[in-house]
């Protein structure tokens, strides 16, 4: 009577789900801080180069 139960309880997948979601999520992040990092000193030289060319106004 209470193998049953326990065989269904144990059987279900949502806690293997919710783990692989961790896992993606934290895989993505990842993959943003690496971009990041390796894109950034490229584009703060870019938007300085752009800024050193739009004139101001006095």
């Amino acid at each position: 009577m209470i193998r049953p139960k326990m065989r269904r309880h144990c059987s279900g997948e949502e806690g293997a789900t919710a783990v692989e979601y961790g896992i993606m999520v934290a895989l993505i992040a990842v993959v943003i801080i690496v971009a990041v990092s390796l894109l950034g000193g490229n584009l703060q030289a870019m938007f300085n180069n752009v800024a050193g060319q739009v004139p101001t106004t006095a």
